[in-house]
């Protein structure tokens, strides 16, 4: 219900009517419509699937479910994420020393007994029966043709763990040199470049569309997608937002990468990435823009 009042400035009258925002989606015609300012756009796809979850106080990844129990969960996972909690000083073997249930309640990736989707996507080897498209696909091209590729499959830990070794191991050449009497391999792509790139992609993944990572690798260029998505006009300052808002992503940043803030077109957009010291070593990173989807296209060229 709306409260209207009649007040006075400057000897007129006028009234004011106030409207406070309805807690639930109201549709008009079954559609949902978002106004910003002047404009106005009606909701469809992702951004609609958003907009009603966020009403619900969720997100897609805090969601529970029931098919997938603790006990189905891959000890592979554990064991990187023990790995990489102590080896980066962020917790103790004391810490540590628990068992999976334990650590997945610690880690909020539980309610009422139940594993949050976001957990499953951590630790669940079989992933892809969760999101079909959970998985980063890499490829080598020359010039149009495609020589050979791999999938990467697994929990997001997996993923994180193997994706940076395939690519050095199979798909880049190393130029051999010689320092003195020792021999000196330097790869076209410094690692950490990379490293920074492909995480990136992981984070800011929107992984409910089902539509995997995928690397297109050439002799003198790489080129990482994801399928992000840019906030509502309006709704936010900072483009290419992290899209899993729940612990899914604080694990990747705690114990693989750091903040930093970069500008892009002289626009600030903070960004969970590595130290800003370490980006120098990218050749050019450029983020492409198309309505409201980002694309996120890291593109390194020898």
């Amino acid at each position: 219900m709306a409260d209207v009042n009649l007040l006075t400035e400057d000897e007129l009258e006028y009234i004011e009517i106030i409207v406070n925002p309805w807690a639930f989606p109201v549709n008009y015609n079954g559609e949902y419509h978002y106004r910003s300012g002047s404009t106005k756009q009606q909701l469809r796809g992702n951004e609609l699937t958003n907009f009603l979850i966020s009403k619900t106080g969720l997100t897609w990844d805090a969601a529970t479910i029931t098919d997938i129990s603790v006990d189905d969960l891959d000890k592979e996972s554990f064991d990187i994420f023990r790995r990489e909690a102590l080896r980066s000083g962020k917790m103790t073997k004391e810490d540590l020393d628990i068992s999976n249930r334990e650590f997945l309640e610690k880690l909020d990736l539980m309610e009422d007994g139940k594993l949050k989707r976001a957990g499953a996507l951590c630790f669940y080897r079989k992933a892809e029966k969760v999101i079909s498209g959970f998985y980063v696909k890499t490829g080598k091209f020359e010039g149009s043709d495609l020589l050979y590729q791999d999938e990467v499959n697994g929990s997001l830990l997996i993923i994180a763990d193997r994706v940076i070794d395939l690519i050095y191991l199979k798909y880049l050449k190393a130029a051999i040199s010689y320092h003195k009497e020792t021999r000196v391999e330097t790869y076209p792509f410094a690692r950490d470049a990379v490293r920074e790139a492909v995480f990136n992609a992981l984070i800011h993944c929107n992984w409910a569309d089902n539509i995997p990572i995928k690397i297109r690798i050439e002799e003198d260029a790489m080129y990482i997608s994801n399928n992000s998505m840019c906030p509502l006009v309006g709704q936010q300052k900072h483009c290419c937002i992290p899209i899993l808002q729940n612990l899914l992503i604080q694990i990747l940043l705690k114990f693989f990468i750091g903040p930093v803030t970069l500008k892009v077109g002289g626009v600030a957009f903070k960004k969970y990435v590595m130290p800003a010291k370490r980006l120098a070593q990218m050749s050019q990173s450029i983020l492409f823009m198309a309505g409201t989807l980002c694309l996120n296209l890291m593109h390194f060229k020898g």
